[in-house]
Protein backbone atom coordinates (compact mmCIF):
# COMPACT_ATOMS: atom_id res chain seq x y z
CA UNK A 1 0.00 0.00 0.00
CA UNK A 2 2.99 2.21 1.15
CA UNK A 3 4.32 1.96 -2.53
CA UNK A 4 1.23 2.37 -4.34
CA UNK A 5 0.50 5.30 -2.29
CA UNK A 6 4.42 6.75 -2.92
CA UNK A 7 4.22 6.11 -6.79
CA UNK A 8 1.08 8.33 -6.94
CA UNK A 9 3.22 11.22 -5.37
CA UNK A 10 1.78 10.85 -1.94
CA UNK A 11 4.61 10.99 0.75
CA UNK A 12 4.36 8.12 3.19
CA UNK A 13 5.60 7.06 6.60
CA UNK A 14 5.66 3.59 8.19
CA UNK A 15 5.64 3.59 12.48
CA UNK A 16 6.83 0.30 13.18
CA UNK A 17 7.38 -2.07 16.65
CA UNK A 18 9.29 -4.67 14.26
CA UNK A 19 12.53 -3.76 13.14
CA UNK A 20 13.50 -6.93 11.49
CA UNK A 21 10.75 -7.06 9.02
CA UNK A 22 10.95 -3.22 8.48
CA UNK A 23 14.54 -3.33 7.38
CA UNK A 24 13.72 -6.79 5.57
CA UNK A 25 10.86 -4.96 3.39
CA UNK A 26 12.61 -1.92 3.26
CA UNK A 27 9.40 0.75 3.28
CA UNK A 28 9.98 4.27 1.84
CA UNK A 29 10.07 5.80 4.99
CA UNK A 30 9.67 4.33 8.58
CA UNK A 31 9.92 5.59 12.73
CA UNK A 32 10.66 2.44 14.65
CA UNK A 33 9.85 2.13 18.05
CA UNK A 34 11.13 -0.70 20.80
CA UNK A 35 7.54 -1.18 21.70
CA UNK A 36 5.92 -4.24 22.56
CA UNK A 37 3.56 -5.29 19.23
CA UNK A 38 0.53 -3.76 18.89
CA UNK A 39 1.45 -0.53 20.57
CA UNK A 40 2.72 1.52 18.15
CA UNK A 41 1.48 4.33 19.57
CA UNK A 42 1.96 4.12 23.28
CA UNK A 43 -0.30 3.40 26.24
CA UNK A 44 -4.11 4.15 26.29
CA UNK A 45 -4.18 7.79 27.29
CA UNK A 46 -0.75 8.62 27.23
CA UNK A 47 -1.40 12.19 24.52
CA UNK A 48 1.24 13.24 25.30
CA UNK A 49 3.36 10.42 23.64
CA UNK A 50 0.93 9.90 20.89
CA UNK A 51 1.20 13.21 19.61
CA UNK A 52 5.00 13.19 19.96
CA UNK A 53 5.00 9.70 17.74
CA UNK A 54 2.93 11.48 15.01
CA UNK A 55 4.47 14.72 14.57
CA UNK A 56 8.15 12.63 14.83
CA UNK A 57 6.73 10.41 11.91
CA UNK A 58 5.29 13.59 9.84
CA UNK A 59 8.76 15.65 10.46
CA UNK A 60 10.65 12.21 8.98
CA UNK A 61 8.58 12.72 5.61
CA UNK A 62 10.78 16.12 4.86
CA UNK A 63 14.17 15.06 6.02
CA UNK A 64 14.23 11.05 4.88
CA UNK A 65 17.52 11.28 2.41
CA UNK A 66 16.46 7.63 0.86
CA UNK A 67 14.43 5.02 0.75
CA UNK A 68 14.34 2.90 3.15
CA UNK A 69 15.50 5.19 5.89
CA UNK A 70 14.31 4.56 9.52
CA UNK A 71 14.39 6.73 12.24
CA UNK A 72 14.84 5.45 15.63
CA UNK A 73 12.76 7.08 18.38
CA UNK A 74 14.81 6.94 21.81
CA UNK A 75 12.01 6.18 23.70
CA UNK A 76 11.82 3.03 25.79
CA UNK A 77 8.25 0.59 26.35
CA UNK A 78 9.19 0.93 29.78
CA UNK A 79 9.14 4.16 30.41
CA UNK A 80 6.54 4.77 28.28
CA UNK A 81 4.48 2.02 30.35
CA UNK A 82 5.38 3.48 33.96
CA UNK A 83 4.29 6.70 32.64
CA UNK A 84 0.94 5.28 31.37
CA UNK A 85 0.09 3.46 34.72
CA UNK A 86 0.31 7.43 36.36
CA UNK A 87 -2.13 8.79 33.35
CA UNK A 88 -4.65 5.91 34.52
CA UNK A 89 -4.14 6.31 38.35
CA UNK A 90 -4.70 10.18 37.76
CA UNK A 91 -7.89 9.80 35.64
CA UNK A 92 -8.93 7.33 38.57
CA UNK A 93 -9.12 4.16 36.14
CA UNK A 94 -7.02 1.90 38.21
CA UNK A 95 -5.78 1.82 41.97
Amino acid sequence: MQRALERRGIPTVSITVALDVTEHIKPPRAVFLPFMMGHHFGVTFHKELQRRIIIEALDFLTVAEQSGDVKMLPIKWSQARQEGKLIEKQLRLKN
